[in-house]
């Protein structure tokens, strides 16, 4: 192929990134609108082996800002071996609004063969809400996080997502935090678009409206990503999808600690990537075809490639840190430099790993 021709491929993720930092400049859909009531709200959580960092979760839970009568918290714990039931037991004792449920045996797969999905199809089968409130147990949530999601719910809006910061320590941890930054920020442009994107499993807010009319996580199609089903079905029953960015319903999550463990996760949201719209594939593949064609373009002309693989990275740069100020969060200048490296190492592992005949495990489990 010759160096206009890999110019020209390499050149439609410069183009990408300008477009979508127009959109997010341009077109940014904020709710800033504050609840004046105070509805029943449920939050579910689904935890599985998580005794190192459950205790962040509750401690963030009961530093809520919203009235105690009008929350309740429901915690299941998905049969796990360690000490996830115990904290989670002694957390709940004596507080009449929070309540654990034990998956039993005989309800393992009851409703999805994905057990966090069943364990929620579960729970919002005993939430008493108007509005369902979804995080993981390795998260920690803001103090106006209830507040903010409610007053986000206009219109037809049937789900609300947030934005979620993985802090790691160390350089992997932070190339991990710049990735989902990447991630969100396109999915808040193309939201604001008002095309259908995804849930977000660890910061999500479904109305029960939206939630019986979709058929609930027990209705939707079996899938290891169970946030990108239930939005697809909520966007089906003629709900729209709202993408709250901001401090105040921004989450934190932690980084996996090594490649194996982060090879593990993306193999999970590749299997559910497959079944995205054609756009988002488009999106996708040339998100992947930057990489071999600006390596190729540097061996044929060092120049041109050089110039191309500045452009991106200055409006990449430009893009994450106008979206991550956008979330109350500041991210530095030197990051940035090995971030595509970064990227190249993760890009092609996950590609290998993906194809490698070995099945999806998440949670101690292992799915086909």
């Amino acid at each position: 192929m010759s160096a206009w021709g890999l110019a020209g491929i390499a050149g439609l993720l410069v183009l990408q990134y300008g477009i979508l930092l127009l959109l997010l400049k341009k077109n940014w859909k904020q709710r800033g609108v504050k609840s004046s009531g105070f509805p029943m709200v449920s939050i579910l959580v689904s935890a599985r082996n998580e005794e190192e960092h459950l205790p962040h979760l509750l401690r963030s839970l009961a530093a809520l800002d919203y009235p105690a009568e009008k929350l309740e918290i429901l915690l299941a714990d998905d049969q796990s071996s360690d000490r996830t039931a115990e904290i989670s037991a002694v957390w709940v004792k004596g507080y009449p609004n929070r309540r654990l449920f034990s998956i039993r045996k005989d309800q393992v797969g009851l409703y999805q063969a994905n057990g966090k999905a069943n364990a929620l199809a579960i729970l919002a089968k005993e939430a008493a809400g108007e509005f369902f409130f979804f995080t993981d147990a390795d998260c920690e949530v803001p103090a106006a996080w209830i507040r903010e999601g409610l007053g986000s719910f206009l219109g037809k809006t049937g789900i609300v997502i947030g934005v979620t910061q993985v802090k790691g320590g160390g350089f992997f941890g932070r190339m991990q935090e710049l990735e989902w930054w990447n991630t969100l920020g396109i999915v808040k442009a193309v939201t604001d678009l008002g095309l259908p994107t995804t849930g977000l499993g660890n910061n999500m807010a479904i109305s029960k409206e939206a939630y019986l009319a979709s058929g609930g996580f027990e209705g939707i199609k079996s899938s290891i990503t169970e946030d990108l089903e239930i939005s697809k079905s909520i966007c089906k029953a003629g709900f729209a999808i709202h993408h709250q960015v901001s401090e105040q319903m921004l989450v934190r999550t932690k980084a996996e600690k090594d490649w194996p463990s982060l090879l593990r996760q993306r193999k999970r949201w590749v299997t559910g990537a497959a079944t995205l719209s054609f756009g988002w594939k488009v999106l996708l593949v040339i998100q992947g075809l930057f990489f071999p064609a600006a390596i190729a373009l540097l061996c044929v002309d060092w120049k041109l490639g050089l110039g191309i693989w500045a452009s991106k990275a200055f409006f990449q740069g430009w893009f994450l840190r106008f979206f991550a100020r956008k979330s109350g969060q500041k991210i530095a200048f030197f990051p940035l430099i090995f971030f595509d490296f970064y990227q190249i190492a993760s890009l092609s592992l996950t590609i290998l790993y993906y194809f490698w005949p070995s099945k999806v495990q998440w949670k101690s489990r292992n799915y086909p």
